[in-house]
């Protein structure tokens, strides 16, 4: 049986390994460069003793590549559930195939624990090592990267770590699960995919925010937490936050807003949030704002602070990276397990 099995497998086994070796040796020659430049623009910028400037270039300069690579990594779950698990049992009940292999000496159990195995185990080691690979080469800018594009945040922390493989797996189930029921490929395909991408949807929107209950608390405003700073003539200055907290590099930002002295949201349009701070006199005025980019700011900035003005966030910090990493995997290993143990089932009463 295990030989049947791997001669059914062994067509999409050895394109997906082709595909990682291309993928290893792209990263591995482009890798060290990276690791390079980084090392020396660190160097440089310590020296100065401002980095803000550098990671900012640094990102923008290969955040096409990074955005690629992570792409990879959050798609290949999806492929192995939609051109692995959704033909694995669809096809052969399509076909007609599995009532010959009942009828010799492989009882039901057997032939599906067989498949997979084999296939859920390669499932795994394929996200494996594609997640291995890109967190390897990713390294230098997952620690110089904007916000909303850190470990924490939604577009990344599914392709780093070891959540890969807790999605492969779950999508490969959940594909045998949904070919099972269906018994028809191509419509298991469809409804695989439609199936796994609300799962990976709703993942990051209602459930990650609070596998551990959130951090709230205020902050002063600064250039690490305020993208924008309008100042019109004649009208208030307009402050738009960043999605960052000043001493919490990393952090995940739920929600973020610009609060007055007394704790109470103050009103914001598509500029951003109003402060009522007069623009004709003191440090905000026009004409005592000598134009030193950022710097020049921060005279501005100190005032409102003076006021009491005040960033309050709702985020999840850094530091909870690898505890979401492990809650997060448990729970797809646990709705894995859940749907394997419904396989068994319905092909030991169910299926015929």
């Amino acid at each position: 049986m295990i030989w049947l099995a791997w001669r059914q497998f062994r067509g999409a086994a050895a394109m997906m390994a082709a595909a990682l070796v291309v993928l290893t040796a792209v990263l591995a020659l482009s890798g060290p460069d990276l690791a390079a430049q980084y090392s020396e623009g660190i160097t440089d910028c310590t020296r100065s003793g401002d980095c803000t400037g550098f990671f900012d270039r640094f990102f923008d300069e290969h955040q096409t590549p990074f955005m690629a690579i992570t792409l990879i990594v959050l798609v290949l779950p999806g492929l192995v559930g939609l051109f692995w698990g959704a033909p694995l049992i669809a096809r052969e009940l399509e076909a007609g195939t599995h009532l010959l292999v009942w009828n010799q000496s492989v009882t039901r159990t057997r032939w599906l624990a067989v498949k997979l195995t084999l296939a859920g185990v390669a499932s795994m080691a394929a996200a494996g090592l594609c997640s291995l690979a890109v967190t390897w080469w990713s390294g230098p800018l997952d620690r110089s990267a904007a916000a909303g594009f850190g470990l924490m945040d939604p577009v990344v922390f599914g392709a780093r770590g070891i959540v890969p493989m807790a999605y492969a797996a779950f999508a490969f189930v959940l594909g045998v699960t949904v070919g099972m029921l269906v018994r028809r490929t191509l419509p298991a395909m469809a409804v695989t995919l439609a199936l796994f991408a609300a799962v990976q949807v709703a993942m990051p929107l209602l459930v990650r925010p609070h596998l551990l209950p959130p951090v709230s608390a205020t902050f002063e405003l600064g250039r690490e937490n305020v993208d924008s700073f309008g100042m019109p003539p004649g009208g208030s200055p307009r402050v738009l936050l960043e999605d960052a907290i000043p001493g919490h590099t990393g952090a995940w930002v739920l929600s973020t807003r610009l609060v007055d002295p007394s704790g109470r949201p103050v009103g914001a349009d598509a500029g951003g949030a109003v402060v009522p701070v007069s623009v004709t006199s003191g440090p905000c005025a026009l004409e005592a704002r000598p134009e030193q980019g950022e710097a020049g700011l921060d005279p501005c900035l100190a005032e409102i602070n003076r006021l009491g003005y005040r960033q309050q966030a709702t985020y999840q910090p850094f530091e909870r990276f690898w505890p979401f990493q492990w809650i997060e995997t448990g729970l797809y290993a646990a709705l894995s397990l859940g749907l394997t143990g419904f396989c068994f089932w319905w092909i030991g009463r169910r299926l015929s």
